[in-house]
């Protein structure tokens, strides 16, 4: 694309009167900038991207945008913002993608994961093709490609729906994280159906307050616009059971579908049956009821399920076709992820990492555990400090043994953490096993015939974060690991 055309979507900006140029790339990291890339000087947390427009230039760079002059001999296009500036740039680069593909965004605390991907067997029993982006990984159509946070940067984001549209896919789903709303990384986003699972304390190291995290969410609703259109109506997915739904509502034009179990719903489970191998319940819709027995096991998986069939039902997806899908749905790697080795006792992995997901897990254990609970329980280190005591309140609460454990501690001792951790559980019975390998080990050495051990906080990773190192580390192999010694 020639520059002048690129950047008429900038205005006000420093105009560019010289040659036209052909810019084959836009980036923003100078490690990926070759001949002819547009490169675009982005104001980091930690690092200010203005002091490597030099190292861009040495490497093909043909412009680059900035917030202030740069002595360099290329173009430099001078704009307020580089980050809005970057959202804008790349969406024109791409093409607008999300203007040719379907697209579902899936906002919330706990349930983003196995809601997006319950959404997208939807899409596939619909004969659709499909996109995901999330926190395990990106994937266009079967091909899964890595991804380093739950929603990518603009750039890279408007690149990956760009080759979703190349490669024909119909409709694509993601998570959206509240950091990524804060920060403008979904700004251009053409938002066809916006999905709300729930609200509750977590990332307030970033947000500051629960008021503040509520309103990043609120933004995904109210980025759906203010128009309304027969041929591509809008969507807002809200879980009536959740009162955060009610301001939600306020906030956007779109047409609102509800769920929900408690309260009044358009969509709603009655008649919960919980057991050890998945979960039935009666499902009301508009279009009538019906019997829905899902392989996953718990509450929340419900809540997740009517998440999902709001979405297919607003995308006018049958009820029957919708139901067909997430009953074939064994369940999403590390949420609530049984590991069996031939042990007598059950052994549970699951990402439960904030107070409401770890009590939401630990109440779903009680509805089939037959003996004691063992519940092995860390908080991540340089996030939310808050809600350490609160996670070990639960654990103590809900499970005979609380085991707790590091994880993840990045540039934080994790002995503090743990520290931190036993504020909310003084005079409670626990054990502290620092190192989270032997915790998981000594769980299992302990647990009898019956019990059930619910390892939290990881989930899907297949690391441990201590310190600048990223140690191999899977919580499922651990076990399997622990089991097998078990064994001997």
């Amino acid at each position: 694309m020639q520059l002048k055309k690129l950047i008429e979507s900038l205005h006000p900006y420093t105009l560019y009167d010289g040659e036209d140029i052909e810019i084959v790339s836009i980036e923003n990291d100078n490690r990926k900038v070759k001949k002819g890339s547009l490169f675009i000087c982005i104001k980091g947390f930690t690092v200010d991207g203005h002091y490597f427009a030099q190292n861009a230039y040495e490497a093909g760079a043909a412009a680059i945008v900035a917030e202030k002059p740069l002595d360099l001999p290329i173009p430099v296009i001078i704009v307020k913002d580089t980050k809005k500036a970057s959202s804008i740039l790349a969406d024109a680069f791409y093409e607008h993608p999300t203007q040719n593909l379907q697209l579902i965004g899936i906002t919330g605390t706990n349930g983003k994961t196995t809601t997006s991907h319950l959404v997208e067997a939807i899409l596939k029993e619909a004969n659709q093709k499909t996109g995901i982006i999330g926190t395990m990984y990106t994937k266009i159509n079967d091909e899964i490609q890595e991804t380093k946070n739950t929603t990518p940067e603009p750039v890279t984001l408007q690149k990956i729906f760009h080759q979703m549209v190349e490669r024909e896919v119909d409709t694509a789903v993601m998570e959206v994280s509240s950091h990524a709303l804060v920060e403008g990384r979904v700004h251009g986003c053409d938002y066809d159906v916006a999905v709300f699972t729930n609200l509750s304390q977590d990332h307030l190291d970033f947000h500051d307050t629960m008021e503040e995290y509520k309103r990043a969410k609120g933004l995904l609703f109210t980025r759906l616009g203010n128009t309304f259109s027969q041929e591509k109506p809008k969507y807002a997915i809200l879980n009536s059971d959740d009162p955060v739904s009610k301001e939600y509502e306020q906030q956007t034009a779109a047409l609102v579908l509800t769920y929900g179990i408690d309260n009044e719903a358009d969509i709603r489970a009655k008649n919960i049956q919980i057991h050890a191998l998945g979960t039935t319940f009666q499902l009301e819709t508009p279009f009538g009821e019906f019997p829905v027995s899902i392989k996953m096991i718990g509450k929340f998986n419900v809540y997740n399920a009517l998440a999902s069939i709001a979405a297919g039902i607003a995308i006018r997806i049958p009820v029957s076709v919708i139901i067909k899908a997430i009953e074939h749905v064994e369940g999403v790697s590390g949420r609530f992820e049984a590991v069996y080795n031939g042990q007598n006792f059950a052994v549970i992995v699951d990402y439960s990492h904030t107070p409401d997901s770890l009590e939401n897990a630990l109440k779903t254990v009680k509805e089939f555990a037959k003996k004691d609970i063992y519940v092995i329980v860390g908080c991540g280190g340089d996030r939310d400090k808050t809600k350490r005591p609160l996670m070990a309140k639960i654990a103590c609460e809900h499970a005979k043994h609380a085991i707790f454990t590091s994880d993840n501690p990045r540039s934080e001792d994790p002995a503090q953490i743990l520290n931190d951790m036993e504020e909310g559980v003084r005079g409670e019975k626990y054990t502290l096993i620092e190192d989270r390998k032997e915790a998981i080990f000594y769980a299992v050495e302990q647990a009898k015939e019956g019990d059930v051990i619910l390892i939290a906080g990881k989930g899907h990773e297949t690391y441990q974060l201590i310190g600048s190192k990223v140690l191999d580390f899977d919580d499922r192999l651990v076990a399997k690991e622990a089991i097998e010694e078990q064994k001997k």
